[in-house]
């Protein structure tokens, strides 16, 4: 902490009136305090910022806090880009946590912005996607562990139930993916018919049905083994095949068709 001494007193002079009062007071004031510039990155030494880190040392070299620092790009008037870092650090207490806030959320922080925030967002999104993809191509889902490792990045943090379709080819790969409801905690409202209409659209060979359960825990309800048989038995009207239906928890999932529900 650094220690401030003031001016004696006695080394202005004796105020009068009010309004000599008002005339000296720009003057007590900047006599007073002392300011402080908060240097920017930029005039750090070389060998401290961030990117010459990054270039110099390795990713592996950085802190957390350097490595965010690096996606903000700048920071704000008083305030570098490794301070606004920090203050997610502090305010969420790990990246896990950040990488599971709503942009909206982030935006708040530190005085942040929508910006810096949906870049943040997108570097997750980046990270879930390579994570989900680790061949870098195509997405093929031929097995409830690939359905896992596809969707679970994306879903086993949600706070609400989701529930996604992925409609297949006839080689099981992925034509699209798509988002049927979102709803509570505990339960998603889910109509058949806009789970058949995308398949129907797309002319897909083969549906698979997928949601979380926020508690982490996967184990299927009732309800869950009784849509499944429901939407099972619509899709054989239509001409259509379920796969199966895969329910994601936390690092766990489970397939309703190896438990015999398809």
């Amino acid at each position: 902490m650094v220690s401030v001494e003031h001016p004696a007193p006695r080394n202005f002079p004796p105020l009068r009136s009010s309004r000599r009062a008002r005339r000296l007071a720009p003057a007590l004031l900047s006599a007073s305090v002392v300011s402080v510039q908060h240097p920017t990155i930029r005039e750090w030494p070389a060998e401290d910022r961030p990117r010459e880190r990054f270039l110099t040392k390795g990713p592996e070299a950085l802190s957390d806090a350097e490595c965010l620092a690096i996606l903000l790009g700048s920071g704000v008037p008083g305030q570098t880009a490794v301070d606004q870092a920090q203050a997610l650090l502090a305010a969420f207490g790990s990246l896990g946590a950040i990488a599971e806030r709503e942009v909206q959320e982030l935006a708040w922080v530190g005085g942040l912005g929508i910006a810096k925030a949906v870049r943040l967002g997108a570097a997750v999104e980046l990270a879930r996607r390579l994570r989900a993809r680790p061949n870098g191509g195509r997405v093929k889902l031929s097995s409830p562990e690939e359905v896992a490792g596809y969707y679970g990045p994306g879903l086993e943090s949600k706070k609400k139930e989701v529930f996604r379709v992925a409609l297949l080819d006839s080689q099981n790969g992925l034509l699209r993916d798509v988002q049927v409801s979102e709803g509570s905690l505990s339960a998603s409202i889910v109509h058949p018919r806009e789970v058949f209409r995308s398949a129907i659209l797309e002319a897909a060979a083969h549906l698979i049905l997928v949601h979380n359960h926020p508690s982490g825990d996967p184990t299927p309800s009732k309800e869950d083994v009784h849509l499944t048989r429901q939407l099972v038995e619509g899709a054989r009207l239509l001409g259509l095949r379920i796969h199966d239906h895969v329910i994601i928890g936390q690092g766990r999932h489970v397939s309703l068709a190896q438990r015999g529900v398809i």
